[in-house]
Formats: C-alpha cells, sequence, structure tokens
C-alpha cells in the first residue's frame, strides 16, 4: 500500500486505524456514514486520502463519498482546532445577530468562518439551526452551549480561551 504525505503527518498509528475501520465495514452494506463518522473520530477531520480510501475499498465513486461528506453538517474536509466554535445562523438567532458576532469572532481570531487559525487552536464554522430558537444567538465551543449571546459578551468568552491556549489561565 502506498502511504501519502499527509498519511504520515497524522502518524503512523491513525493511518493503521482507518485501514482497520475501512476493512471491519468495506463489505457492508449502507456502511458508508459509520465508517466516514468513524474516521473523522480518528483523524478529526476527512481529508481527501481518507475519502478516496473509503472510495476505493467499498467500491463506491469517490464523488458519492465527497458528496456525503460536503452534505453532511456532521462531517468536515478541515481540520478542526482545539476549541470549535460553531455560530448558529438559523432564523431565530440571525435576525438577533449572529452575523455580528460572526464578524466578532473573525475579527479576534484573524480566520473567516469555515477555516481554523494557524495553531491549530481555534476554527469557527457557521451552522444552522441547533434548536434551542429562544435563546438565540447561541454559540457553542465544542461541547458548550453559550446562549444570548452578543459580540461583546463572545470577545470575552473568546479573549479568556486565547489566554488558556496560550497557558496563561
Amino acid at each position: 500500500m502506498l502511504v501519502s504525505v499527509q498519511q504520515i503527518e497524522i502518524g503512523q498509528e491513525q493511518s493503521q486505524r482507518v485501514e482497520e475501520i475501512i476493512e471491519a465495514y468495506k463489505h457492508k452494506p449502507g456502511a458508508l456514514i459509520p465508517v466516514l463518522h468513524e474516521i473523522q473520530n480518528v483523524l478529526g477531520h476527512l481529508p481527501m486520502w481518507a475519502q478516496q480510501r473509503v472510495s476505493d475499498a467499498m467500491k463506491i465513486p469517490l464523488s458519492e463519498v465527497n458528496s456525503i461528506v460536503s452534505f453532511y453538517a456532521l462531517f468536515s474536509e478541515k481540520p478542526k482546532g482545539k476549541y470549535s466554535i460553531g455560530v448558529c445562523k438559523g432564523t431565530a438567532c440571525y435576525v438577533r445577530g449572529a452575523d455580528k458576532i460572526i464578524e466578532q469572532l473573525q475579527e479576534l481570531l484573524g480566520i473567516e468562518a469555515g477555516d481554523t487559525t494557524p495553531d491549530g487552536n481555534f476554527s469557527i464554522e457557521v451552522v444552522r439551526c441547533i434548536g434551542a430558537c429562544g435563546l438565540g444567538p447561541v454559540v457553542t465551543i465544542n461541547d458548550t452551549v453559550y446562549t444570548r449571546m452578543k459580540a461583546d459578551k463572545v470577545k470575552a468568552v473568546i479573549t479568556s480561551l486565547i489566554k488558556q491556549a496560550e497557558g496563561g489561565g
């Protein structure tokens, strides 16, 4: 088996785990989403080389694998930061100022929504309704949900996380 540069960068152990997951699912009909989910749990995202391996092993066209990855918000083709920030942009959150929160995050972190900071600490994602419409705008950071957010409130939370990431708190 050829090993790509990207696979070397993730480590032999992770690459081996990806191969084990594919082997366990490759003959099971309808297993595309579970195999992608498990691989993303190992790698933190679904790079193209992993999608290609799934495509080859499961005999599913790469275009179909990639369409599943790009369609479902659960999946990501880009690595996420240590602090994965999601900003709800569903209707209720949008009308209550989600755009201002996104702008504040982009300014604070120096990245656009959909990107990760160069140090790998923060990523910003725009998400659709997360089911807390009466408490919007809603921001998630990893498994923590912040409700009734405003630009100044998000600035305080992110500033604190930046200090933590730098080892100062």
